[in-house]
C-alpha cells in the first residue's frame, strides 16, 4: 500500500496502436493505478498552453460510453513542466477506463493522443481475506454516504480484533459523551504505554477536527485497515520502527451533526492552546504522553480555484527555525516533488492569496510547532473547479478528496521514514533552543512563506502576518507567577457545567511548575517556552491569565558562594564559587557559567539549561520540578529522590556519571539523548 512514484507502483498501460502523429498531438500517454485515482503522463507539446484530461468508462464487453473532460492541466499544476502529469481521480475503484490527453493553445484544442484503456484499482484488500475484506460505510455506498459514527465504532473494534498490530485507545470524550479514539499501529504489535510509544519517534494523523469536512477521515479508516493488513516488507518495516497514531474524530458531536463546530458551536480549530473543551483537552493530554515527532492535520478548503492539496508549516514566530524548515521541507521538498510525479496538486494553503493560513496559536499546525513538531496543515479543495470539471456529481467530488487526502497521509509515512534522523534532530535542538529562554517573544505573528521558484505550485504565497511592535516582547521574563485564585480558581470559558482549572491546563500541557510562598511559578526555561507566553502573558492575543512577569534577578558577575534561600533566577550570570539552594528555595538558571558544584537538594524546584557548571550538580530531594537541557557539567549529576513529577534530564554533556535513584517518576529526556561520559545508573540507564 506504500505510496511511491507513479512510474514504480502498479501496472503501466500504454497505447500500442500504430496511429499516424498530427501536428501538436500529444505523445507518449501512459496510465498508473494508484489507490483511487490513476498517474497520467506524457511527453509535453511544444507551446502548450495547458492539457485537456479525457476519460471514458469501457464496459465489460468492451463498448465505451460517453466522453468527459475530466481534468484541465495547467503550468502551475507543478514544479516541473517538463515531465507533466496528472492524478485522474472521483472514478468508482475498480472499474476500466479509457483515457486521451490534448493540448491547447490558448482555446485552440489541438488532436487527441492515442487512448489508453486500464483497469481501475478496486477499493484495498482482498475480499476473501479477513480483516482486509473490512468496508467503511463511505466505502459500500462508493462515496455517495459518509461514515456514522456507530459505523466507526464497529469498523474500529473489527480492526483492533482481528489486527495484532493496533490497539484502539480511548483518549477522551465529546460534550455528548462519543468516544475519541485512536489507532496506534505497530509492527509486530504495537508498544504497550503511552511512555513505549514515545520511545518509537510515532507520527500522528489528526483527521477530523471541523465535523462538515470529512474528506480526510475517510482516507483514515482505508488507512488504518492497509496499516493493519498489509504484508507489504517496506511498511511493516516502518511500522516495526515507529509508531503510526491515527485520530479519525476528534469532533465527533460536529461530524455527527455535520457542523464545523462541535456541540457548543466551538470551532476546535480555535482551541488548541486554550483547551477550554474536553475534546482539545483529550488531544492535547495525548501529545503530551505520545509524544508525535511529526504530524498531519486534515481539513477541506472551499476554493475552487486553487490547488488539489493546499499545505501549510506552522508559521508562528515562536516556532523554532528547525521545526519550521523541516515542515517547509516535507512540504515543498517532498509532497511538491511526489505530487508533480504522481500527478496531484500540491500548493501553499491559499493559493490564490486569500487571508488564510495566519499566525494564532489556537490552531493545530501552530500549537504543534511551539510543541516542537514537524507538521502541516492538509486542505482538500473542497470542489473540482475549472481543473476537474466532472465533480458536479457529488459521489465524483468525495471520492476525488478522500484518496488525494489517502495519497497525502501514505507520502507521510514514507517521508518520516526516509527523514527520521533529520527530523528528530531538528526535534532535539527545538527542545534545547526553547529551554534556555532565548531571543524575543511574539505574541502573535507568521513566518513568511515564500512564493516557489516558476513554475510554481499556486499563484501567490499565504499573506504576510508580520507582528506590529506591541506584539513582541525582547527581554523574555525568568517565569510567571500566578496567583492562588489564578492557579486553582474555576474558570468559566468552557461548556456549560464543565468547570476546569489553570493548572489543570497547564498539567494537559505537560508544563513545569514550582510551587513557592506566594504563588505558583511557570519557568519560561522548558522545551514549550514559545507557547507559555501565549497563555501566561498580559499581553498575549488570546491568553489564558495574565501573570505577573519575574524577571532575572542575576545577569552579570556574582564573585564567590552564591546561597539561595527564596527563588534566584541566572540568565546570562557567571557565578566564580559552588551555589547552595536551601530546602524550600527555587533556583531557575538559563544560559549561565557556574565556576564550581551546585547543590539543590530539597529545592522547590530546580531548572538549569543551557549552561556551564564546573562541578558535580546535585538534585537531591526536590519537592517540585527538576529540569536539566543542554547543559555541560564537569562532574557527576545525581537527581535522587524527588518527589515532583518526571524529571526532565535531556540534551546534556556530562563529564561523569549520571545517576537517579529513589525518583517518585523516572526521569525522562523526551528522546533527546544525554552525553555521558560515565556510567548511568538506576533510573537514569535510558537517558
Amino acid at each position: 500500500m506504500t505510496a511511491q512514484p507513479a512510474q514504480a507502483h502498479g501496472q503501466l498501460a500504454t497505447t500500442t496502436a500504430e496511429l499516424t502523429v498530427e501536428p501538436n498531438q500529444v505523445q507518449g500517454l501512459t496510465v498508473v493505478q494508484g489507490d483511487g485515482y490513476a498517474t497520467l503522463a506524457w511527453s509535453p507539446v511544444d507551446g502548450a498552453t495547458d492539457y485537456q484530461i479525457e476519460r471514458t468508462a469501457v464496459a465489460a464487453d468492451g463498448t465505451t460510453g460517453t466522453p468527459v473532460i475530466v481534468g484541465v492541466w495547467r503550468p502551475n499544476r507543478q514544479v516541473n513542466n517538463s515531465e507533466p502529469t496528472f492524478a485522474d481521480a472521483g472514478f468508482v475503484p475498480g472499474n476500466r477506463f479509457q483515457w486521451r490527453v490534448r493540448a491547447r493553445f490558448g482555446t485552440e484544442a489541438q488532436p487527441y493522443s492515442a487512448a489508453v484503456t486500464d483497469t481501475t484499482r478496486s477499493h484495498w484488500g482482498d475480499p476473501a481475506v479477513p480483516g482486509q475484506n473490512l468496508r467503511t460505510q463511505w466505502e459500500t455506498a462508493l462515496g455517495a454516504q459518509y461514515t456514522s459514527d456507530v459505523n466507526e465504532y464497529a469498523y474500529t473494534a473489527a480492526i483492533d480484533e482481528l489486527s495484532e498490530r493496533v490497539r484502539v485507545v480511548e483518549i477522551g470524550r465529546t460534550i455528548q459523551n462519543r468516544p475519541i479514539n485512536m489507532f496506534v499501529i505497530g509492527y509486530p504489535t504495537p508498544p504497550a504505554t503511552p511512555e513505549a510509544v514515545a520511545a518509537t519517534n510515532p507520527l500522528l494523523v489528526n483527521c477530523n477536527v471541523h465535523g462538515n469536512e470529512p474528506g480526510d477521515r475517510e482516507a483514515c479508516f482505508i488507512m488504518a485497515r492497509q496499516l493493519a493488513f498489509t504484508d507489504d516488507p517496506a511498511t511493516l518495516d516502518r511500522l516495526s520502527k515507529s509508531t503510526m497514531l491515527i485520530l479519525p474524530t476528534i469532533n465527533g458531536d460536529g461530524r455527527a451533526a455535520n457542523s464545523r463546530g462541535n456541540s457548543t458551536g466551538q470551532d476546535l480549530n480555535r482551541d488548541y492552546s486554550l483547551i477550554r473543551q474536553p475534546e482539545t483537552q483529550a488531544f492535547v493530554e495525548m501529545v503530551r504522553d505520545y509524544r508525535p515527532i511529526a504530524s498531519y492535520d486534515g481539513h477541506e478548503y472551499g476554493n475552487t480555484n486553487t490547488g488539489d492539496l493546499p499545505m501549510l508549516p506552522p508559521r508562528h514566530q515562536n516556532v523554532a527555525q528547525g521545526i519550521f524548515d523541516g515542515s517547509q521541507d516535507m512540504i515543498e521538498g517532498h509532497m511538491y516533488t511526489q505530487g508533480a510525479k504522481d500527478g496531484w496538486w500540491a500548493c501553499p494553503y491559499g493559493c490564490t492569496g486569500a487571508n488564510v493560513g495566519l499566525g494564532e496559536e489556537t490552531i493545530l499546525r501552530n500549537t504543534l510547532g511551539l510543541k516542537n513538531v514537524i507538521n502541516s496543515l492538509l486542505e482538500l479543495r473542497s470542489s473540482g473547479g475549472p481543473t476537474r470539471p466532472d465533480e458536479g456529481n457529488t459521489a465524483n467530488n468525495r471520492r476525488r478528496k478522500t484518496y488525494s487526502a489517502l495519497w497525502t497521509f501514505q507520502q507521510f509515512l514514507t517521508y518520516h521514514t526516509a527523514n527520521l534522523g533529520d527530523i528528530t534532530s531538528a526535534r532535539a535542538e527545538a527542545i534545547t533552543f526553547q529551554s534556555a529562554n532565548t531571543g524575543r517573544i511574539v505574541f502573535r505573528g507568521s513566518r513568511p512563506i515564500e512564493a516557489y521558484p516558476a513554475p510554481h505550485p499556486g499563484d501567490t504565497p499565504p499573506p504576510l502576518d508580520a507582528p506590529r511592535e506591541d506584539q513582541i516582547l525582547d527581554q523574555p521574563p525568568c517565569a510567571y507567577k500566578l496567583t492562588e485564585e489564578q492557579y486553582h480558581g474555576a474558570r468559566t470559558d468552557g461548556p456549560s457545567g464543565r468547570q476546569t482549572t489553570v493548572a489543570q491546563r497547564l498539567a494537559a500541557h505537560g508544563w513545569k511548575v514550582i510551587k513557592v510562598a506566594d504563588g505558583y511559578l511557570v519557568p519560561l526555561s522548558q522545551p514549550e517556552r514559545g507557547l507559555v507566553p501565549l497563555l501566561l502573558d498580559g499581553q498575549a492575543a488570546e491568553g489564558l491569565v495574565a501573570g505577573e512577569r519575574i524577571a532575572p534577578t542575576l545577569t552579570g558577575t556574582h564573585n564567590g558562594p552564591l546561597t539561595v534561600s527564596g527563588v534566584a533566577c541566572l540568565a546570562g550570570a557567571t557565578v566564580r564559587g559552588p551555589i547552595r539552594v536551601q530546602p524550600g528555595g527555587t533556583l531557575i538558571v538559563n544560559g549561565s557559567s557556574i565556576n564550581g558544584p551546585v547543590d539543590a537538594s530539597g529545592a522547590a524546584g530546580f531548572v538549569l539549561t543551557a549552561s556551564t557548571v564546573s562541578g558535580p550538580v546535585n538534585a537531591t530531594g526536590s519537592r517540585g520540578p527538576v529540569v536539566l537541557v543542554g547543559n555541560k557539567v564537569s562532574g557527576p549529576v545525581n537527581v535522587v529522590n524527588s518527589a515532583g513529577d518526571a524529571a526532565l534530564v535531556a540534551g546534556n554533556t556530562v563529564n561523569g556519571p549520571l545517576n537517579c535513584t529513589g525518583n517518585s517518576a523516572t526521569p525522562v529526556n523526551l528522546e533527546v539523548a544525554n552525553s555521558v561520559s560515565g556510567p548511568k545508573f538506576q533510573q537514569c540507564a535510558r537517558l
